[in-house]
């Protein structure tokens, strides 16, 4: 049985994973799968701390911080397109180009 010892070194694993990633890559792309990674190692932890405690507020939560990640998915893949039909590249360094 997974105890909550766990549950926080698999969040912390995956959060890590997700900052070297966010850290040492250039792909747009690759930084939101990061980005959203990081996101849901925050998501186990909750849960499994709303789980630990006998509490349903962390799992709510989570179900708020889901739908502010598909929102911030949206906007980002919409700026992420803009910058492709500008450039030709979703690399981040690039971004200097939609400056006024």
């Amino acid at each position: 049985m997974a105890t909550l010892t766990h549950y926080i070194v698999l969040s912390s694993i995956l959060f890590g994973l997700g900052t070297i990633g966010f850290l040492t890559r250039r792909n747009a792309l690759i930084l939101f799968m990061c980005i959203e990674l990081m996101l849901n190692a925050v998501n186990l932890m909750l849960v499994a701390f709303s789980n630990f405690m006998g509490d349903m507020a962390g799992q709510v939560m989570v179900f708020f911080i889901f739908a502010v990640a598909a929102a911030e998915v949206a906007v980002g893949l919409a700026i992420l397109i803009a910058l492709f039909r500008h450039v030709r590249e979703v690399d981040i360094t690039r971004f200097n180009v939609l400056k006024w």
